[in-house]
């Protein structure tokens, strides 16, 4: 049984514009609201939560929902469509809001962070002037509203068209590939970010940037429209697995897929265990551009491509060591990696040269790289084929719960002791909770295909 690599890149496509929209949102919306409108980081950290908390109510309903489609396009690829182009409209929309209250900023002569200004006079002047005026704010929040619900209605019908191409023993092998295209994206992102100079300025009018990541989104997208063909290369699927007698259809038409206790105190502690990483981990992304633009005075790009070239060349090893340790196993020792990095993290302050960082962050991408390229996979190995779009949703429930709590509980503790003091030690502490959680999993891992049995269907024996 082997993997259709040009496929799963294809596939891949529809992750690697969302992460390229992840990407360039995570990085200059905390910017834009602690900035240009002046918001604490305990209500910047609330905004940057709607994306989850609209995730938690939307991802497993449409994810069920696209289960049930059944257009000659196939039941994922109409949300992938509808979604990107609404979303990528609603982004480049934004930027002309946040443009306009850049314009008002500048003409109040509210000066940029600097040894004469601090952030503390900049932020309450530049916050009283969204106060005295709030349209802005309100015409950016709604935009952003839009933009988030449509990213909202594809992303687990994007990630669940990988199971449906692929037979269950390759989900992990596959799964590196979509993450690969998901960093791919990312650091293409990043590098814009670089070109366009995203750290170096206070007040930094983002239309040209959001542009080229709009555009490089709808690059991903129509190479995806021309060449999946989502309805062929599931029903081939199909055809491997049951040749290879590991089918995941119901024993009988219509009936309900009932997990034993064991699987589900499995599935739970998989959910808890997505819930407290992803806590740990988008702490520290969530606001890693705010922390090193205002803390340490890094350029957050040049790290965060590190991290991500890092993962990149992780991702298929990673694939390759899951298939021979265990899933499992692989996560667990993901964990400890990623724990590890932030750990070191605490240690590095504005006096040590940027270029620590590196490494710091090197270790951080390769960790996430091997949690990410198994935990996924080990939901799904749980449901059956017509079950796909709705252990989705779980896996996304959990980790979109868990960025809900983040950015809003590390943000008030940021106000309250300071983020230098929290920002790293915060991250490490979850992430430690999460190895806890995955040690007591049971199910997760595919079942071994019998030799006899490839041999009989390869017509080799008697």
């Amino acid at each position: 049984m082997k993997l259709n690599y040009k496929r799963v890149i294809l596939v891949g496509m529809a992750f690697f514009l969302i992460s390229a929209f992840w990407q360039a949102y995570d990085a200059i919306i905390p910017l834009i609201l602690t900035n240009h409108f002046g918001l604490p980081q305990t209500a910047s950290g609330v905004i940057m939560s709607l994306d989850n908390i609209l995730a938690v109510f939307m991802l497993p309903v449409f994810g069920a929902l696209s289960d049930k489609v059944n257009s000659r396009f196939g039941r994922r690829t109409p949300f992938i469509s509808i979604g990107t182009i609404i979303a990528v409209a609603a982004f480049f929309v934004l930027s002309f809001i946040d443009n306009y209250q850049l314009s008002l900023v500048i003409s109040q002569s509210i000066p940029e962070l600097s040894a004469e200004a601090t952030e503390e006079f900049v932020r309450q002047t530049t916050f009283d002037l969204t106060l005295s005026n709030p349209l802005p704010m309100i015409g950016f929040l709604f935009t952003l509203l839009v933009v988030l619900v449509a990213m909202a209605t594809f992303r687990s019908p994007a990630v669940a068209l990988m199971p449906d191409v692929t037979p269950k023993p390759l989900r992990s092998k596959a799964n590196a590939i979509i993450n690969l295209m998901g960093s791919a994206g990312g650091i293409i992102v990043l590098i814009l970010g670089i070109v366009f100079a995203t750290s170096k300025k206070t007040y930094m009018p983002y239309i040209g940037y959001i542009g080229a990541v709009c555009a490089v989104m709808l690059l991903g997208f129509a190479v995806f429209l021309i060449f999946v063909k989502e309805k062929k290369w599931a029903e081939d699927m199909e055809k491997q697995s049951a040749e290879f007698g590991i089918s995941d259809e119901p024993a009988t038409p219509g009936e309900k897929h009932v997990l034993s206790s064991s699987e589900r105190r499995s599935l739970l502690l998989i959910l808890a265990s997505v819930a407290l990483w992803f806590i740990g981990y988008n702490s520290i992304t969530s606001k890693y551009s705010v922390y090193a633009s205002n803390i340490l005075g890094f350029d957050f790009n040049l790290t965060l491509i590190v991290a991500q070239a890092a993962a990149i060349i992780a991702y298929v090893p990673v694939g390759l060591i899951s298939s021979k340790f265990g899933r499992k196993k692989t996560v667990l020792a993901g964990v400890l990696l990623l724990a590890a990095a932030f750990f070191i993290g605490i240690f590095i302050t504005p006096d040590i040269p940027e270029i620590i960082m590196y490494p710091v962050f090197a270790l951080a991408g390769i960790g996430w790289a091997t949690i990410n390229v198994n935990s996924f996979p080990m939901v799904v190995e749980l449901a059956k084929r017509g079950d796909t779009g709705k252990y989705t949703g779980y896996y996304y429930t959990a980790s979109m719960s868990a960025q809900i709590i983040a950015p809003i509980l590390s943000g008030f503790l940021y106000d309250i002791i300071g983020m230098r003091y929290v920002f790293f030690p915060f991250g490490v502490l979850f992430v430690l909770f999460s190895f806890v959680t995955m040690l007591f999993v049971k199910h997760g891992d595919p079942e071994k295909i019998e030799k006899k049995s490839v041999l009989e269907h390869l017509d080799v024996g008697d």
